[in-house]
C-alpha cells in the first residue's frame, strides 16, 4: 500500500496542534545562558604607523625608616652557686658633711729688706693667741719701754674676727724670745712702713743693713762671751738712746734697744735687754766680748744710725 496522503485541511490541523506542543515544550525549560561576550582582536596597526613614546613613570622614593629605641636589655642578676661568692650588696653612700665656715683671710705685712710695718702703742690691750676676744693670753701691751721711750711693736698681719672686728698680729718685746700675739687694730697707732732689714751673723761677726732689697751698709762687730750667747730670731728695733755724755763713754755715742731678752741674765738692769751700741774699747772688735749686746765701732754705729729708724726687723743667726 503505497503512503496514505493527508487531506490539506488535516494537515494544517496537525501543524497547528504541533506547534503548540513545541511552544508548552518551550515554556518548561529554562532559558540557557547566553553565551560570553568575546572582545574584539585589536586591529593591527599597519607597519607604516608612528608609535607614540611611552609615557614616563617617577619612581617612588620609599620613606625614610626611623629606627626604634634600643631597649637595653635586663642585666641578668647572677645566681650564687657554691662556688661563686654571692656578691656584695653596695656600700651606705655617706651623706654630704656641712661645709666648714670660712676663716677670714689673714694679710700678710712683713716682707723682710722690701717692707714692714711698726705702730707705738696707744692702749694696754692684753694681746691674744689667736685674733679672739676669748683666746689665751700672751701678754699685755706697755705704754712705754725699760729706757722710758714709747713702746712700739712691729706689725706682721691684719684679720678681721667673725664680728668684723680688726686684728693684728705683733711682735712682743717679751720673753720667750720670738713671742708674737694678736691685739684689737684699735689698741695701736697708726702704721708706720720702713724698707730697712738689719741681718746680724754671730758666727762670723757680721753686721749689715739692707733697704729695699740692697745692701747699704756692713761692719764687723763684737757678740756675746759663751757664757752669755747673743740669743737668736726675729726682733727689731725698739728704742733710740743717745746723748752719753763725755767722749769715750762705755756705750758709744748712740745705742739701739732691740726686743731681744738675754737667756741668761734675766736679773740684769732693765731686764736684760739686748742692745746695739758703740764701744770705749774699739780694739775688741771681732770678737765674743759682750755680755750678749751687739757692739759696733763708734764710726760704724753713727753710720748706722743716719740709714736705719726704729721699726726696723732684726734677725739674729
Amino acid at each position: 500500500m503505497g503512503g496514505a496522503r493527508l487531506h490539506p485541511r488535516r494537515l494544517m490541523r496537525v501543524c497547528v496542534a504541533a506547534a503548540g506542543a513545541l511552544a508548552t515544550a518551550a515554556a518548561l525549560v529554562p532559558a540557557a545562558a547566553a553565551p560570553a561576550q568575546v572582545p574584539p582582536e585589536p586591529t593591527p596597526a599597519p607597519p607604516d604607523a608612528a608609535v607614540p613614546p611611552p609615557v614616563p613613570v617617577a619612581p617612588t622614593v620609599p620613606a625614610p625608616t626611623v629606627p626604634a629605641p634600643a631597649v637595653p636589655a635586663p642585666t641578668p642578676t647572677p645566681t650564687p652557686s657554691p662556688l661563686t661568692p654571692a656578691p656584695e650588696p653596695p656600700a651606705p653612700v655617706a651623706k654630704p658633711k656641712r661645709p666648714a665656715p670660712k676663716r677670714p683671710a689673714v694679710q700678710r705685712l712683713e716682707r723682710h729688706g722690701r717692707v714692714s710695718y711698726f705702730a707705738f702703742v696707744d692702749d694696754r690691750a692684753m694681746a691674744r693667741a689667736k685674733p679672739r676676744a676669748r683666746a689665751k693670753p700672751r701678754a699685755r701691751l706697755r705704754l712705754t719701754t725699760e729706757d722710758g721711750t714709747d713702746e712700739l711693736v712691729t706689725v706682721l698681719a691684719r684679720t678681721r674676727d667673725a664680728s668684723g672686728r680688726s686684728w693684728l698680729q705683733v711682735r712682743l718685746p717679751v720673753r720667750p724670745n720670738n713671742t708674737t700675739g694678736w691685739v684689737p687694730e684699735s689698741a695701736l697707732g697708726p702704721l708706720h712702713r720702713v724698707r730697712t732689714w738689719l741681718r746680724i751673723d754671730t758666727e762670723h761677726f757680721r753686721i749689715s743693713l739692707l733697704k729695699a732689697g740692697r745692701v747699704v751698709f756692713r761692719a764687723q762687730i763684737g757678740v756675746g762671751q759663751p757664757q752669755w750667747p747673743t740669743p737668736h730670731g726675729e726682733y727689731y728695733i725698739r728704742s733710740r738712746l743717745s746723748g752719753y755724755g763725755v767722749k769715750g763713754a762705755f756705750y758709744g755715742p748712740i745705742a739701739f734697744g732691740t726686743s731681744a731678752h738675754s737667756d741668761q741674765l734675766t736679773g740684769w738692769p732693765a731686764g736684760g735687754i739686748v742692745g746695739i751700741h758703740g764701744t770705749s774699747l774699739p780694739s775688741l772688735i771681732p770678737g765674743r766680748i759682750s755680755h750678749g749686746c751687739i757692739r759696733l765701732r763708734n764710726p760704724d754705729i753713727l753710720r748706722l744710725d743716719r740709714l736705719m729708724t726704729v721699726g726696723t726687723p732684726v734677725t739674729i743667726s
